[in-house]
């Protein structure tokens, strides 16, 4: 396990940055070609009930892999934000250095992995909780 006073050196976080940058490019063609493809399917206009559906989900689709991607970009312009500001590498709610390895995989990882998973269960309990609340 990485030690909690791991630090980056310039050298890494310029690699680190140059990973970000690729990736927000490759989100932002993959974007500019989901929009490509929404637009065309707008315009052949379904014919009949089971065409519309069908261009229907299509969009749709193409529409929520966008929101993802999104999401990842949002990330990583504020990992890039935090590198700028001389924060980038710190968990973002304890503060603690994020290991290497983990900014390796996900560069844009805005918190330590023990802050990650804390988050994710808070998370999951809320969900549970709504669907106690939804059954009642």
């Amino acid at each position: 396990m990485p030690s909690k006073t791991e630090n980056l050196t310039k050298k890494e976080i310029l690699a680190l940055k140059k990973k970000l940058l690729e990736r927000k490019e490759a989100i932002m063609r993959k974007m500019r070609q989901y929009y490509q493809e929404s637009q065309e399917v707008e315009a052949n206009i379904a014919q009949d009930t089971v065409d519309r559906a069908e261009t229907s989900y299509t969009k749709e689709f193409l529409l929520l892999l966008t929101d993802a991607e999104r999401e990842q970009l949002d990330l990583i312009n504020q990992a890039l934000r935090r590198i700028e500001a001389g924060e980038y590498g710190h968990c973002q709610i304890c503060g603690q250095p994020i290991s290497k390895k983990r900014l390796e995989i996900m560069p844009w990882a805005p918190l330590c992995i023990e802050c990650q998973q804390k988050k994710e269960k808070e998370e999951q309990e809320e969900k549970e909780i709504e669907r106690e609340r939804e059954i009642l």
